[in-house]
C-alpha cells in the first residue's frame, strides 16, 4: 500500500464537518509501523486524520490489507465473532425502545453478519449487507444474509428503502461522514426510518488508528448527524460490552429531521482537556478495578447475550 498521501509532511487536508483549513497538531503516533497524525479543527472542534489515504488507497486497504494489519488474518478468527456477537446483543438491548417493528434492515460494514443475524432474529427482518471483504463477505453469506460488496453493488440491485440502517464502528472510516450520511438518508432511508449509529468515544477510546480518519465524540457526532439532515432520538456513552466502567463507545439512534433554513454550527470547546482528563479516568479505573475495567470478549458476548435474551 503507497503511504504517499499520508506522510507527515503533506498538506493538511480540510475539516470534514465544516471545511475550515485552520487546524492544529492533536495527536501523533505509529499504528503498528504506520504513522498516523490528527488535527483538530481550530472552528468547529472535530478531530480527524490529515493527512490520510486517497479514496482509491482506502478501497485497496479495505479489500486486502484491513483485516490482516489489525488480526493477522482475512477471515473471522474466534476472539473477533466474539466480540461482533456482543456488540451485536448490546446493540439490539439498546436498539428495542425505540424500535417496534423493522421489515428491511441494512447494516453496512456488516462484516461477519452477526448484527444482521440478531436484529433478523429478533424482528423477523429481511436483512441485506454490504461489506468490502471477501472473507467475511462469504462468511455472512454462509448465514443465509444477502450480503453486496458495496453500495453501488446495492444501488444496481435496485433493493427498496429500508426501515432501519446501520452502521457500527463503520461512520469512524468514512473521509467525509456528512455526505455520506446525507446520501444514506435520501437514497436508501425510508420516510419514517431510523438510522443507528456507534462509533468509538474521543474521550475513552485509544481512537488513533490508521483506519479511523474521524474521531467522534458525543458533540461532534450530533453536529455531524444534524449537518447531515438527521435529528438524534437517543445517545449513550457507555462501554457494552467490552467494559462496565469505560464508556468507549458512543451509540446513537437518529431520524430525518424536518427541513431547516440552514445549518447552525455549534463549536466543541476545551477538547484538548476533556481528552486527557478521559483518558486519565480510564488509565485509573483499568489500575484500580482492573475485573471491571476490561471484560475478555468470549465472557463479553456471553453477557451480552443473556442480557439481550
Amino acid at each position: 500500500m503507497s503511504r504517499s498521501e499520508s506522510s507527515p509532511n503533506a498538506s493538511p487536508i480540510p475539516c470534514p464537518l465544516c471545511g475550515s483549513r485552520k487546524s492544529a497538531l492533536f495527536d501523533q503516533r505509529s499504528f503498528r509501523g504506520i504513522p498516523v497524525t490528527n488535527r483538530l479543527c481550530q472552528d468547529c472542534g472535530l478531530v480527524y486524520q490529515s493527512p490520510r489515504m486517497s479514496e482509491a488507497q482506502l478501497n485497496a486497504f479495505y479489500e486486502s490489507e484491513y483485516r490482516q494489519l489489525y488480526q493477522g488474518s482475512q477471515g473471522p478468527d474466534r476472539k473477533d465473532l466474539a466480540v461482533q456477537e456482543g456488540r451485536a446483543a448490546a446493540l439490539l438491548e439498546f436498539t428495542r425502545p425505540y424500535i417496534k417493528e423493522i421489515k428491511r434492515h441494512l447494516d453496512i460494514g456488516c462484516s461477519a453478519g452477526l448484527l444482521l443475524q440478531s436484529f433478523r432474529g429478533a424482528f423477523a427482518c429481511q436483512s441485506v449487507g454490504i461489506e468490502p471483504g471477501t472473507a467475511y463477505r462469504d462468511y455472512a453469506r454462509q448465514l443465509g444474509l444477502q450480503v453486496y460488496a458495496s453500495l453501488d453493488e446495492l444501488h444496481a440491485a435496485q433493493e427498496a428503502p429500508f426501515d432501519l440502517v446501520s452502521l457500527a464502528h463503520v461512520l469512524e472510516h468514512l473521509p467525509d461522514p456528512v455526505d455520506y450520511l446525507h446520501r444514506l438518508r435520501t437514497d436508501l432511508l425510508a420516510k419514517h426510518g431510523r438510522l443507528l449509529l456507534e462509533v468509538p468515544n474521543l474521550y475513552a477510546h485509544d481512537s488513533f488508528e490508521v483506519a479511523h480518519l474521524v474521531s467522534y465524540s458525543e458533540h461532534s457526532l450530533q453536529q455531524v448527524l444534524r449537518k447531515a439532515g438527521f435529528e438524534t432520538l437517543a445517545l449513550q456513552a457507555h462501554g457494552r460490552p467490552r467494559s462496565h466502567l469505560i464508556p468507549l463507545y458512543l451509540t446513537a439512534i437518529a431520524i430525518p429531521a424536518e427541513p431547516q433554513d440552514g445549518y447552525h454550527l455549534e463549536p466543541e470547546k476545551r477538547v484538548v482537556w476533556k481528552r486527557r482528563a478521559g483518558m486519565l479516568r480510564r488509565w485509573l479505573l483499568t489500575r484500580l478495578q482492573p475485573d471491571r475495567a476490561w471484560i475478555p470478549a468470549e465472557k463479553a458476548a456471553a453477557g451480552a447475550g443473556e442480557r439481550s435474551a
